[in-house]
């Protein structure tokens, strides 16, 4: 199906630009909880457990967003992909290694991701400023959540 079967309280332009700002932004938190899994899985080294550990909340906020922003979509008559293929195409997440990663290059990496990733997210709430507050609302509190993420992550290297 086509066309929307959810009436949008946005005008064509708003929905556009908003919908284009919320499918980025799921591709980008989908592939997040994949990378932070997947590091989950392959991290080894000293302080292994509190690498672990912390990768696994990193996990649970990605996917709690995901949601959030899949039914925002939806809620706004765009319909949200998720798809694999649809991630792959358009995440902008730097690639995360394969095979056992050091703790500390664990935590380079997942620092890296989460900074490029708020640099996405922080253009996508100026871009939603005029279209719909109500995700630009969204965005702020996604890009809060993340920004205390890589907070943390950063302090580690310090």
């Amino acid at each position: 199906m086509t066309t929307s079967p959810i009436k949008s309280p946005l005008s064509d332009a708003d929905k556009e630009i908003t919908g284009n700002a919320l499918q980025a932004t799921l591709t980008d938190l989908i592939d997040l909880s994949l990378i932070a899994k997947q590091a989950h899985w392959n991290v080894v080294g000293q302080n292994f457990r509190s690498a672990h550990l912390q990768l696994d909340e990193l996990v649970s906020t990605a996917r709690q967003y995901v949601d959030e922003v899949a039914e925002r979509a939806a809620a706004i008559g765009v319909s949200p992909n998720g798809k694999a293929k649809t991630v792959v195409a358009t995440s902008g997440a730097p690639e995360y290694p394969d095979n056992w990663q050091s703790v500390d290059s664990t935590i380079a990496a997942i620092v890296d991701t989460l900074a490029t990733l708020i640099e996405r997210l922080r253009k996508r709430i100026d871009e939603t400023d005029k279209s719909d507050l109500v995700t630009q609302d969204l965005l702020i509190e996604i890009t809060r959540a993340l920004e205390e993420a890589h907070w943390m992550w950063q302090a580690q290297q310090a």
